[in-house]
């Protein structure tokens, strides 16, 4: 997964905002800061989704850090009427848990959702769904 430097200039969709809770570094969370546009995968319902973090209050996260983030799915379709506010969640890099958190507001999710729709069905797409591999396939196959 990748940490981005702070000042990064993209801006990145609110789809839920969150309450996270970064592990100490000697309980196995990260070893280094981390910054908005860290991508990561949310794990809920017992699935990965890949993800991208935006941090509103602090310049850099340091593992054993509770804050507040804004969450953007890459697959928003995946996401309307399963999220919702109260739903947990762990922050993995692969198998490795490294934050636990809570949705506490649920925010442009709808729209992140059909931004993917439009721009799916303008470029022809059959699949909406691009944050998972689908089953059966394996990544990166085109069939």
């Amino acid at each position: 997964m990748s940490d981005e430097k702070s000042g990064d200039p993209r801006q990145y969709p609110h789809d839920v905002e969150v309450e996270l809770h970064f592990l100490p570094t000697d309980a196995g969370g990260k070893t280094r800061p981390a910054f908005t546009g860290y991508r990561s995968q949310f794990f809920y319902d017992g699935h990965d989704w890949d993800t991208i973090h935006s941090y509103p209050d602090v310049p850099q996260v340091n593992p054993g850090d509770t804050v507040r983030a804004y969450v953007a799915f890459l697959s928003p379709n995946e996401h309307l009427g399963r999220v919702g506010v109260g739903t947990v969640f762990l922050v993995r890099e692969g198998q490795r848990t490294l934050a636990y958190g809570k949705v506490t507001a649920v925010l442009g999710l709808e729209e992140s959702a059909r931004r993917e729709r439009d721009r799916h069905q303008s470029e022809g797409s059959p699949n909406p769904s691009l944050g998972r591999t689908p089953p059966g396939r394996s990544p990166g196959s085109r069939r």
